[in-house]
């Protein structure tokens, strides 16, 4: 497959790693030629020191032959432009990044269309969208709704565990520590799915003889009905609705984020310019109150009610900043908080420090233009850098492989966890004698490049 990607900043960037690593024909395109230079050396990829807006570098980038043409510069109307005589050239999909919420409306996406751009991504739009997912519960780290938030998987820190003399893990109030999942199952029904676990720095797919030990990241797959179980279970019953809000950093990411987030949330947003606060009070919510200070300072915080926080997400644009702000609150006893970090150098670090949920723009950019390059009919992919994983929603096309056998015997692939699906509107957890149809949405879990083998099943 070819690709060409026109723009080396931090998406494009991701994006070449990523599909080098698939060993897909990849040509970057960017104007600067030290950046395209430091890159050769480490990714196995063409590059062209061309501006993408120029007809004979589209033809010299070999543009008639691309599959997918991938515009993420920071610019939004070069994106536009180039995209549109991509596929003009001949691309057979499009799409552009851009910076304008408007472009995405029903009514204007299809002019796009017409034009030639096939897909439209609003960064910041989907990055808003995952966090006021992820701020519903503040006692889930991670959250992901299908089926209009019928099926769901979420991600849960194991917390407070003791020793017993007989060396055997256990917790007064979590009754999941401890247990192996085949315990956990003969004793609590089957309501919800363990489908993976993040210890020590590694993701795995767990078996029945597997426990869940204090720390571990557990990832769950539920229904509606079965995530109060999953709180209780995990000795999360103390932990407070999300009634009060406080945003540090005004930018474009924190307007979307305040639209996004319910209308009963009282929300505060604290940035350090008093132009940019002006700005924020024609852009922002009636309901949100703006504040011109720095989101670190723990007095000003203070002041504003810190005691009565249940969420605290810190979107401004230095990572060490967001980082340590969460830190700082998860110390005087917010329970939700999120952390925009866009260095993925920082991850690790960030998952240490125990900061709640990490929001990455360009992760979340890469994982929807991923799915365009997928065999099969796939609904939504995530890429969950922290967790080095994928979840894919996949459409069942009728004679796919994945339909013609139980799920027992079809081969699934070692790291990936089917763990629910929806069919006929109905959500459902998927077991071993599960028989999937066509039409079926199938959610999967995938461990690091999984997502590729499992394709060939659903395509």
């Amino acid at each position: 497959m070819k690709i060409i990607i026109a723009g080396a900043g931090a998406v494009g960037t991701h994006l070449a790693r990523l599909l080098s690593n698939d060993n897909m024909d990849v040509v970057l395109m960017d104007q600067d030629v030290e950046k395209l230079v430091r890159l050769n050396s480490t990714l196995d990829i063409m590059t062209l020191p061309k501006a993408p807006t120029s007809i004979e570098a589209l033809k010299d980038a070999g543009v008639k032959d691309a599959d997918l043409f991938i515009a993420v510069t920071p610019h939004e109307s070069e994106n536009l432009i180039c995209a549109t005589i991509a596929k003009r050239l001949g691309a057979k999909k499009t799409v552009a990044r851009i910076d304008n919420y408007e472009y995405m409306k029903p009514d204007n996406r299809q002019l796009f269309k017409d034009a030639g751009v096939d897909s439209l991504i609003y960064p910041e739009l989907l990055a808003a969208k995952d966090i006021a997912a992820s701020s519903r519960f503040s006692w889930v780290r991670q959250l992901w709704e299908f089926n209009n938030g019928d099926l769901v998987m979420l991600s849960v820190k194991m917390h407070d565990a003791y020793p017993l003399y007989d060396k055997e893990i256990r917790n007064e109030n979590n009754m999941l520590v401890g247990r192996t999942l085949k315990e956990i199952g003969m004793m609590y029904g089957h309501k919800f799915h363990v489908v993976a676990i993040r210890r020590h720095g590694e993701t795995v797919v767990p078996y029945g003889d597997e426990k869940i030990l204090p720390r571990d990241l557990v990832f769950f797959m539920t229904t509606r009905d079965g995530i109060e179980q999953i709180r209780h279970l995990s000795g999360k019953d103390s932990y407070p609705a999300v009634k009060h809000g406080v945003i540090i950093g005004g930018g474009k990411l924190s307007v979307r984020t305040d639209w996004a987030l319910p209308d009963d949330l009282s929300l505060k947003i604290i940035e350090p310019s008093h132009e940019r606060c002006l700005q924020l009070g024609n852009l922002t919510q009636p309901r949100t109150l703006i504040i011109n200070g720095e989101g670190y300072d723990m007095d000003l915080l203070a002041d504003e009610g810190f005691s009565n926080l249940e969420a605290f997400i810190a979107l401004t644009d230095n990572d060490e900043q967001n980082i340590l702000a969460c830190v700082a609150a998860r110390r005087k006893g917010v329970k939700k908080t999120i952390a925009q970090v866009e260095n993925l150098d920082y991850f690790d670090m960030a998952t240490d420090l125990d900061v709640g949920t990490i929001i990455n723009k360009k992760m979340i950019a890469a994982s929807h233009i991923y799915q365009m390059l997928l065999k099969s009919d796939v609904d939504n992919v995530k890429m969950l850098s922290f967790a080095d994983a994928d979840v894919a929603e996949f459409v069942v096309k009728p004679n796919s492989k994945v339909t013609q056998k139980p799920i027992m015997e079809l081969g699934i692939p070692r790291g990936v966890n089917l763990g629910g699906m929806v069919r006929d509107g109905k959500s459902m957890l998927i077991g071993g004698n599960t028989q999937i149809k066509a039409g079926d949405k199938v959610v999967a879990f995938c461990i690091g490049n999984t997502l590729k083998k499992l394709d060939k099943l659903f395509k």
